[in-house]
């Protein structure tokens, strides 16, 4: 389907990008990518979020969007095909819940354990796992959540799947336990393993590589801060 002037400004590493790519590729939408160079943020960014001057922006029809979120929404409110938020207003509410569970409490969680050492990253990866636990919770034990195929929470919080496996390789612990967690296990690789939304996933080992590089920068800014 045509894009109707969509332009999405985004950097190939980030999540948050990620989970918009996934939106517009779920709801067919023809779209314009701009990769951004982070330290050197180009004049559309800028101009295009000038609260926080980060990415991901949709731009569409020369109006932006900006936050992740808010833009998955407003690809679902523009675009009515594949719709990714449930029709019954309770069940809408619970997945934006979800949604803003998994930003708030487990990606806070992940990150900590991700840039932190010896008893603070314990106490992040220990709360890290909590959190994702209640998130299991959020399933029902259903292959996504509150439907049979992929929708909102699902696009919102899958990418914790990559992610949250890459935090565990990097600082050997265990974040993703298929035993304790079998059900948010499953859900993962339901998600992950669509041919559509697979598409857009950078190659696994490239994002590792990434990642390890960005952990020794966090991790001589704090040593720095100490």
């Amino acid at each position: 389907m045509a894009g109707e002037g969509v332009k999405l400004l985004g950097y190939w590493a980030s999540p948050f990008a990620l989970r918009v790519k996934w939106a517009l590729r779920l709801k067919g939408v023809e779209y314009e990518y701009q990769e951004e160079h982070l330290p050197n943020k180009s004049h559309l960014l800028l101009q295009s979020n000038p609260v926080h001057k980060k990415i991901p922006v949709l731009i569409h029809n020369g109006k932006p969007i900006a936050e992740s979120l808010v833009i998955l929404e407003y690809i679902d409110e523009v675009w009515k095909q594949n719709p990714l938020l449930p029709e019954d207003p309770r069940e809408r509410a619970k997945a934006r819940f979800w949604a803003k569970f998994a930003d708030e409490k487990c990606v806070p969680a992940i990150m900590s354990t991700f840039s932190k050492e010896g008893e603070e990253q314990e106490k992040s990866a220990k709360e890290a796992r909590e959190c994702l636990k209640y998130l299991e919770s959020g399933l029902n034990g259903k292959c996504y959540f509150g439907s049979d195929k992929i929708g909102f929470t699902d696009v919102a919080a899958a990418w914790i799947g990559i992610w949250g496996r890459m935090v565990g390789e990097i600082v050997n612990i265990k974040l993703i336990d298929e035993d304790a967690m079998p059900v948010l296990a499953s859900w993962l690789h339901s998600v992950l393993e669509d041919p559509v939304l697979g598409e857009c996933v950078p190659p696994y080992q490239t994002l590792l590589e990434h990642n390890k590089s960005f952990q020794k920068i966090l991790l001589s800014k704090n040593s720095q801060k100490n």
